[in-house]
């Protein structure tokens, strides 16, 4: 079957997120990258492209430019999506124009520079029909899919208890003085949004607790802190959750505890038994029980569920990890893309890749962990946007 073709904009030299979803969607040769416009800069779009031996007609001085010419090309030959990975403020008018112009869209995490956004896009989304997934890694892990489907059946019974966590330390000090660019936009609020960690990291720890437990967050109370001086944004923060189902939790993350790397960590407990899974040791998931040994699950085990098994690529004790789980969610897109385009039977508006409704979920939070960390208020209701768009 004809790989899908994909074009990027954003993540030239300098960006390493760039490079990460480069290696993502080549990983399974479903996907192969046609074009680009790497950079604001239009010779380092050059030096970019040129870097990956595009052909230098299909590397692109601006989004626009990229758009309109790609628009323009033959069917059998012009991209089919395109992959959004500039800072946060760039997402939607990318989108929007992708859109607009009749390609489908896979989109780095938040979604938008503000809810507001969000929702416009997901209008345009149902005015459009075409596809929209959102790069939340984790949810691409093959024991993060086992632990949604275990307790999906009930394994846990029903559910008390989220934990979830994502240290970081690398923002400890005023990285966004030195060179590091990566530092530098995402605590510039002109170009983040209106949070540092939360809209970075924290976004990520939410969207893991609502995937696994299968649960949405109902209200939260929230605390963000900045600890180091100057800074306009949280580098810190920490919240307790109610569930709809009345479910308790908590979430907390940092990119100042000093010495971590990026420490995300799930624990769902429930009337019968618990689960617990960590980043950082991706290929096993724990189930505890009260009448019972804990027990290890590993991923590439043949008594793993289905959703799990199809995202693995080698035996047991071969360790997957980032880049895989990655993959996992450009495979999944590349196959809505083919399903939309009637090449391969399915439904191509199935959830295996993160998509509009998270995007507005995510942004919904972040704007409420702001809003609630400011008010005196406790307890706030998580409003997100309805299925009535304004």
């Amino acid at each position: 079957m004809a790989k899908v073709r994909m074009g990027m904009i954003g993540g030239g030299e300098g960006a390493f997120i760039g490079a990460v979803h480069r290696i993502a969607a080549a990983l399974d040769g479903d996907i192969e990258l046609v074009c680009g416009a790497f950079a604001s800069d239009p010779e380092r779009s050059a030096r970019s492209g040129a870097a990956l031996q595009l052909p230098a007609e299909r590397v692109y001085a601006d989004y626009p430019g990229m758009l309109s010419a790609e628009a323009a090309l033959p069917e059998a030959e012009r991209m089919q999506f395109v992959s959004i990975v500039t800072p946060n403020h760039l997402h939607y008018p990318v989108a929007e124009a992708a859109l607009r112009a009749g390609f489908h869209v896979l989109c780095d995490k938040p979604a938008t520079y503000d809810l507001a956004q969000a929702v416009a896009l997901r209008k345009l989304l149902r005015e459009t029909g075409l596809c929209y997934g959102l790069t939340h890694t984790y949810a691409g892990y093959p024991l993060v899919k086992e632990a949604r489907a275990r307790i999906a059946a009930g394994e846990l019974g029903a559910i008390r208890k989220v934990v979830v966590e994502y240290p970081q330390g690398w923002l400890a000090e005023r990285e966004e003085d030195t060179d590091n660019k990566q530092a530098a936009w995402r605590l510039d609020p002109s170009r983040a949004g209106p949070s540092g960690c939360m809209g970075d990291i924290g976004v990520h720890a939410a969207h893991l607790a609502e995937y696994v437990s299968g649960l949405h967050i109902s209200e939260l109370c929230a605390d963000l802190t900045t600890f180091v001086d100057g800074r306009e944004l949280d580098d810190d923060g920490g919240m307790l959750l109610r569930f709809a189902n009345g479910a308790r939790g908590l979430l907390w993350a940092s990119q100042v505890c000093v010495g971590e790397e990026n420490a995300l960590a799930i624990r769902v407990y429930g009337e019968r038994g618990g689960l617990e899974w960590r980043q950082q040791e991706p290929n096993t998931l724990w189930l505890k029980w009260n009448d019972r040994p804990t027990q290890m699950l590993r991923t590439g085990a043949g008594y793993l569920g289905d959703a799990a098994s199809q995202r693995t690529r080698t035996p047991m004790g071969h360790p997957e990890g980032y880049l895989e789980a990655f993959a996992n969610l450009y495979r999944d897109f590349a196959r809505q893309v083919r399903v939309h385009a009637g090449a391969e039977p399915g439904d191509a508006a199935r959830e295996n890749c993160p998509g509009i409704e998270a995007a507005i979920r995510g942004m919904a939070f972040i704007e409420l962990a702001v809003a609630a960390s400011a008010s005196d208020t406790k307890w706030h209701a998580f409003e997100h946007a309805t299925d009535a768009d304004s």
